[in-house]
């Protein structure tokens, strides 16, 4: 789904990878207690506020047709301190600073979570052990003997799985937002007919993506998406142009939607299901992008002071796109990124890793600062969003270390919970003690 859209620090010390190994231990000395990273063993539901006369706790009704999402607050946890890092230079996670946090048997896993974080462990160790890390965290033994436990794990064990096989560290600063997504699930059809006449379109064959890092290695892992015109590449049309008809013509669609604002934040999702004319189910998923940066049209609006209290929310941006005389065209427009999709017939929805994400336990994260497949721990003032996660995913509004999407599945619930989800704390990412090792100059 992944079309929604640096420093190694040690112990008073800041210093080149390169020259890791001259520097302090990143992990806490034989017999010093480790670090508070501020993450409570076990982060319980925060007790609600008593809402004072002055200023009284409005609970604002769903949307007709819309489930209410009532957020259930937890007590945050505080990052450790971190240096200052010039933003410019924090690139990767091992630029924005990495440094200890403890145990993982510190965090107190339920077993029902870790449970359900080994299962979705598992899928990813394939490309664990294939995929380069642009994170510059891990290689790909590093992960062998975690993969290799993984496989005959016993599920009711999982909280000691996460336990003996990895370490806690903090990226950056540690401070963590949270969003949410899920499968949505819109009206559609495999042909235009009248009340569908949306285009859903599958990848245009000029569409060219190039890797830079194969012309500027310091650029390994950035990509760039366009056509060739003449012997140049040259930006993809985005969305206004694609909405206008620049497709139009070349037999690229898979299927036509019924409502273009449905359509628009399914796009944001990545994946979602068409409920077609006859009842039955077309699933589709993200197959390629127009290279055009991702808008945030929520924030966009924010920030010009046009939204009314209660329309940050993904069902509030909805109800403020359906009022507008042009049903909102132009304001989705100023997103001029594009998604193209493919028919699932598979297991899904798929994340990056092209394994299906799981509801409740896979996160979309940006790779330059969390490995793709690796398990992170969240503890935010949401109880929803606290717990160990794994990153499956990612996603173009998903950048900067400590940035993470949740996903939810499907259904009215899924929905209400991830289009209300934004949710702040501290972030930890578990990682192999072969990688910590080799990041600590083989201490």
């Amino acid at each position: 789904m992944a079309g929604r859209y640096r420093i190694l620090k040690s112990f008073g010390c800041t210093v080149a990878l390169a020259s890791l190994a001259a520097c302090g231990s990143i992990i806490p000395a034989s017999g010093r207690p480790a670090p508070s990273a501020g993450v409570p063993p076990v982060v319980q539901p925060a007790q609600p506020r008593v809402a004072s006369a002055a200023v009284p706790r409005v609970v604002r009704p769903a949307p007709a047709g819309e489930v209410a999402a009532v957020p259930t607050p937890a007590i945050p946890g505080t990052p450790l301190p971190a240096p200052a890092v010039d933003a410019a230079a924090a690139v990767t996670a091992v630029t924005a600073g990495v440094q200890p946090a403890g145990d993982v048997a510190r965090l107190g896993l339920s077993a029902e979570a870790a449970a359900r974080a080994l299962a979705a462990f598992r899928t990813s160790c394939p490309s664990l052990l294939r995929r380069a890390d642009a994170s510059g965290l891990t290689r790909n033994e590093d992960w062998r003997p975690a993969c290799d436990a993984a496989r005959g794990w016993a599920d009711s064990e999982a909280p000691r799985f996460f336990e003996s096989q990895f370490t806690l560290v903090q990226v950056g600063d540690g401070r963590g937002l949270a969003t949410g997504y899920y499968e949505p699930e819109i009206l559609g059809s495999r042909t235009r007919q009248p009340g569908y006449e949306v285009p859903v379109y599958g990848v245009p064959s000029d569409l060219v993506e190039a890797d830079l890092g194969a012309f500027v290695p310091s650029l390994a892992g950035q990509r760039i998406r366009g056509r060739i015109e003449g012997n140049r590449l040259v930006p993809y049309a985005n969305r206004a142009d694609i909405e206008s008809g620049a497709l139009a013509g070349r037999g690229l669609e898979i299927a036509w939607a019924a409502d273009p604002v449905e359509f628009f934040f399914l796009q944001i999702q990545g994946s979602g299901r068409l409920r077609l004319p006859d009842g039955s189910v077309m699933r589709i998923g993200y197959a390629g992008q127009n290279g055009h940066s991702y808008v945030g049209i929520g924030r966009m609006l924010r920030d010009r002071g046009v939204l009314q209290p209660g329309e940050a929310s993904m069902q509030g941006l909805m109800s403020y796109l359906r009022r507008q005389d042009d049903g909102g065209a132009s304001v989705m427009r100023e997103n001029p990124s594009f998604i193209f999709f493919r028919e699932l017939t598979g297991a899904g929805p798929l994340g990056s890793l092209g394994v299906p994400v799981v509801a409740r336990a896979s996160v979309a994260a940006d790779p330059a600062f969390v490995p793709l497949g690796a398990p992170v721990w969240l503890a935010f003032d949401r109880a929803e969003a606290t717990g160990l996660w794994i990153a499956q995913d990612t996603g173009g509004a998903i950048r900067g270390a400590n940035r993470f999407d949740t996903f939810w599945g499907a259904g009215d619930e899924a929905r209400a919970i991830s289009g209300g989800m934004s949710s702040r704390g501290a972030a930890l990412i578990l990682l192999p003690h072969a990688s910590v090792t080799r990041l600590n100059g083989g201490r």
